[in-house]
Order: structure tokens, then sequence, then C-alpha cells
């Protein structure tokens, strides 16, 4: 049976892929997950469960869920970190029918209440005492919220505001399933062979880079598509052990999790940034999903590491960089011709060499066992993905939206093609429109944005193709490069267009104490640049450099560190076209975040707000410059 053919018969939700894994293979392992000891002291402990586990859970949140009044189709809200409950209570509302609105836990209270009340949630899945807090302070606000359920019910405390019964913690929702069950023992089972294809499964409000978000309608059929397609790629075994820890409110974690129930692979999940480095190595992942910013920090970290050693390590590692580029490069050009990943023979041997001093060092600290990184959300620099491909961790870009599902795109394999996001998914179409904007079309493209059919239609034309606002380029042979977001590209008063994402990640890949990067110059005669550091690399400069003691503050007034800087945005520019050249720059004094609304949840530059922001120093750089 083809791959077109397995996607085409696919089922009508991931619920019965779900509930087809648990029966062919209960015993087999599907999930890890971290228990954090009493004292917060010493390592964690972490724990296995099985399919057949999950289930037992899964059924019961279920369960649970139809005995307080879940009908198919009503929206139950889930407002936490990534952490096993959060995929064993989406999987619930799943099988009971429901439909899961995403909120990020780092969403203020407004917000909250404004995406639970858009999505008319009638239940919220909350992780702990500080996010019911948000809910019981907006309650006026949310008439359709009938409950709200505790993951971790520590400091929950009863609230005489609180209607009866309104608030219960996960463990009394299963108590409640398995007494359901008993009586109703195949409440489950008859709700999942309910749902059908078109029926609504999730609602994923995209965190909206200007403005309020808008909700994705994803029904059943896209997640069953994207779990045969991801499947069809052939990228992932059922031997695979994959980490797990990016935000799983964003559509980029959500689909990981139907990849890997078709597949039947093992997931280690836990959601805290600060334990991936410690993480890696306990868990020893064969793959993993990532977004720019980590593979970014990781590579500027080990270029850190090497100066701290002091010239002659420093100088190792810059030229074990230059082979890792040069070899990846070779290997990658010569399987697009002759399909071996070969290099040239005195290549290979200096290959070998930097190997043993560098790359295999660093493979050690990913766990040893990676196959594969899949990197989304924004553009990876070419250099630095380069550098890893070297190094023997290959980045397989990939590519989506929220409104395709998230997986759209994605290298195949040992075809990989560093600065490209790949080839479409099984069953995807795309063509570019005639100004450069990539159109999709396909089983994973969204039902339309909740409760907004203008805006449906600003974006998705009625033969099905949507619109991505991105602007890209198709080789002959069908790989996908993006160039930039329609909306940021700049036109200087000159009539010059210019990219910025693209002057963006040359920087970065030059600049090894760089954080962000904003490139400015629409309307003006040229272009500047407002520059956040990273500040424990700047720190390390500085005690190198005599200035050990100087706060991160003063650091970046200081003379060395503008100086410092400049001489990287002069590097930059030898590469750039004169209209794309940063005449001037600013250093802002923090970088750039989620919580000051700099960044949205997912990491994507919001650029209104940031301009908005720092408008004095934009200004500052543009006085008495003349304008033409």
């Amino acid at each position: 049976m083809t791959t077109q053919t397995l996607i085409e018969n696919r089922p009508p939700s991931v619920a019965t892929l779900f509930a087809e894994r648990v029966a062919a293979t209960p015993d087999a392992e599907a999930f890890r997950f971290p228990v954090v000891a009493a004292s917060g002291q010493g390592p964690d402990d972490w724990k296995s469960l099985s399919w057949g586990g999950t289930g037992e859970r899964v059924f019961g949140i279920a369960a649970g869920l139809i005995d307080i009044g879940v009908r198919p189709e009503d929206c139950v809200a889930l407002l936490s970190t990534t952490r096993i409950e959060w995929i064993l209570a989406d999987l619930g509302v799943m099988c009971a029918g429901g439909a899961t609105t995403t909120v990020y836990p780092s969403t203020n209270a407004e917000e909250s209440a404004y995406i639970l009340a858009d999505s008319g949630s009638t239940v919220l899945i909350a992780e702990d005492a500080s996010q019911l807090a948000k809910v019981r302070e907006r309650r006026a606000e949310l008439p359709a919220l009938r409950h709200v359920v505790v993951i971790d019910g520590t400091g929950v405390t009863a609230d005489p505001a609180d209607p009866e019964g309104w608030v219960l913690t996960l463990g009394e929702l299963e108590a409640r399933g398995a007494r359901y069950r008993t009586s109703h023992p195949e409440a489950v089972k008859e709700r999942i062979g309910a749902i059908t294809a078109d029926q609504l499964a999730t609602i994923i409000y995209t965190s909206g880079t200007t403005g309020r978000p808008k909700g994705v309608r994803l029904p059943h059929d896209n997640w069953s598509y994207m779990a045969k397609a991801i499947a069809g790629t052939g990228l992932l075994t059922k031997d695979d052990v994959q980490y797990l820890w990016l935000p799983l409110a964003h559509v980029f974690g959500k689909v990981l999790t139907s990849g890997q129930i078709e597949i039947g692979h093992v997931t280690a999940v836990d959601g805290r940034i600060d334990k991936i480095i410690e993480n890696l190595p306990v868990v020893q992942p064969t793959y993993m999903a990532a977004v720019p910013r980590i593979f970014e920090k990781v590579y500027n970290g080990v270029a850190a590491k090497a100066r701290a050693g002091g010239g002659a390590k420093y100088k190792i590692f810059q030229w074990a960089a230059d082979v890792a580029r040069e070899y990846a490069k070779a290997t990658q050009d010569n399987f697009r011709r002759t399909g071996s990943a070969s290099a040239p023979f005195a290549l290979t041997a200096k290959h070998k060499v930097a190997d043993a001093l560098v790359y295999s060092k660093l493979r050690e600290a990913f766990g040893g066992r990676l196959r594969a990184a899949i990197s989304g959300s924004a553009a990876l620099s070419p250099d630095i993905g380069y550098f890893f491909a070297g190094a023997g961790i290959h980045i397989l870009e990939g590519y989506g939206l929220t409104e395709s599902s998230a997986a759209s795109f994605v290298n195949p394999g040992e075809a990989y093609r560093t600065g490209t996001v790949g080839k479409p998914l099984p069953g995807t179409e795309v063509r570019i429109a005639d100004d450069g904007e990539v159109l999709l079309r396909g089983p994973g493209i969204m039902e339309g944005y909740h409760g907004l059919p203008e805006k449906t239609r600003e974006v998705l034309e009625s033969d099905g193709w949507l619109h991505t606002g991105d602007i890209g380029e198709l080789s002959a042979d069908g790989y996908l490069r993006i160039t930039d977001r329609k909306k940021d590209l700049i036109k200087t008063s000159g009539g010059k267009y210019i990219a910025p994402t693209e002057v963006e990640i040359r920087f970065k890949a030059i600049c090894p104490f760089v954080s962000n990067i904003v490139v400015i110059g629409a309307d003006r005669n040229f272009c500047t640049a407002l520059i956040a550091l990273d500040e424990p690399t700047l720190l390390g400069w500085a005690k190198e450099h005599g200035l050990a003691g100087t706060s991160y503050t003063e650091l970046l007034r200081a003379p060395a560190t503008v100086e410092l800087v400049q001489g990287y945005v002069t590097r930059l520019n030898e590469g750039l076209q004169r209209w794309q050249t940063v005449k001037k720059f600013r250093l802002l004094p923090r970088d750039l975040d989620v919580e000051h609304g700099d960044l949205t949840p997912s990491l994507k530059l919001k650029r209104p707000a940031v301009e908005r922001e720092f408008k004095h120093l934009i200004e500052e750089m543009y006085e008495g410059a003349r304008e033409s």
C-alpha cells in the first residue's frame, strides 16, 4: 500500500488512532516524564508510562469530562506548561469528543479570559494555583465556564465566591471518570466512534505579532492527516526516542504527539527550558524538535566556552567550525548530484581530526544518540545550520503555520538541504504566487478563524488555497526556501526592497554576542539596527578583557562594547548590497523577551511592539539624517 493511499484512507480522528495504538502495543513504552524530588534538590526521578497505562489515564479523563457535562465539540481549554498531564488531558478531551482550546501559560489574566470567552470554553484544565487565580480574577466575564480542573492542587484554597463544585483536581476528575466507566463502560468508546472527520478538534489562538489573537479552527481530519503524513516521511521509526519540551499550546509542539501515536515511538516530556542541558544526557534522544533560538544559544555558548579557554583553544574551535561548514556543504552537494554524502579525501581527513577535538564533545552534550533535530517556527541561519550538520547534528528545517496544522514542509532525511525548509509533506500542494507569496492547499489546512468569516476569506480562497503571508522560492525539484514575511519586507525611501530577516540571521551567524537584532529602514534612506546582547556571553568577554565586575548595564554603555559590536556590523555589511547595509545601531538596555511583549510565546519577533518601545533610540539614529 502506498503512502498516498494510507493518507487518503486515514481514520476520522487521532482519537481513533490512539485507541488503535493502545490496543496494538499496550505494553510498549509510550512516555517518560520527570518526578521532581519533594525537596527540590538532586536529580529528577524519571518515570515511564506504557501505551496501556496511558490509555487507562486518558480514557479515565475522557469519562470524567463526559460526567461533568462535556458534549461533542464543547471547548475545553488547557492552560499549562508542557508536561505529561497536558498530553493526557488533550487526548482525554479528544476521546470525549470535545475540542481543546490551547492557552500559553505565560498569557496574562486579561488575554486568557478573552480566549476562554471567545472560544466559549465550558471547562478549563489549569496547571496550578497561579493559573487558577487568573480565571478567578475574571470569572464574571466567563459565564460559560462551568468547571476548572487543576492539575497540581498544591496551594489551591477554597474561595467562597466559587460556585459549588466549580474547582476540582485532575485526580478528582479521574476518580469521577473511573466511577462513570463502571456504570457506562462503553461511553468513551462510543464517543470516539461517533467523531467525524470534519468535527472540531482544536482551537489554537495565534500568538499574534499584532492585535488580538485569532482562533484557528482545526478539525479532527487535520490531525489524522498529520499523523499519517509524518509517518509517511519515513523520518521516524518506532525505535526512536523523542525529547519534547516545546510549548504544547503551540501548534508545532502539539503536532508532534499526533505523529508519535501513529508511529508508536517513545516521547520524553519536560517543558522546563532551564533543564534542557541537564536532561539531554539523561534522555539520550534520537530525535527532538526545537526553534532556531535554541541552536543559536548552543552555538554561541560553545564559542564562548572555547574563547574562555584561551587563544589556542578558540583558534581550534574556529578552525573546526570552518571545517564543519565546508564538510557539510560538500557532502550535501555531493548527495544532491550522486546520492552519496561523501567529501574529498583531504577534507574528510581534516574533518576526522576536528571531530575528535570538537564535534564528538558537542554530540555528547546532546545525549550522544541524536540522529536528527527538526527546526521550525522561524528561519535558522544557514551558517549555523551548516556548522551543526558538519558536526554530525543534522538539523532538518521544516515549515508550516498554525493555519496549516504546523507541518507542511520538512527536509527529507539524508537528502536535506541546509537553508531550505525541504519538501511538502505527502498530500500537501504548494505554489508560488506572482508576488512571491507561498500558497498551500491540502488536508492540513484549517477550517477557518473562529467567529471571523471576513478574516478567513482574506487568507483562504474558495478552492482551498491558503495565503501564508510568507515570501519564498521553490527549486526545480521541490525544495522551498522562505525569504521573509510579506508584511515584514522593508521599502526604503529610495524604493529598494529589503528582507530584514535575511540581514538579521546573517548577523546572528557572524556575531556570537547577539541575542536579538531588529533591522529598521521602512521609508528611510538607510538601514539601522536595534541589537540586544546575550548577557552571559558578554560578561564572559568582559572578564577576559579586564572588565570583570562590570555590570551588564555598564558594559552596554562601555566604548569597548560598542567597538566590539561595530566590528561585527562592519563584517556583516561587507556581504550585503549597499542599500541593505546597517549604517547605525543602538544596543538595547535589555534582551527582548515574551514577558515584555517583544516576542510571541513561540519566540517570533513582534516588530511593531519593539519599534514602539524603543522609538526614542530609532529616532536618535535618524536625527539630522537627510531623507530622500
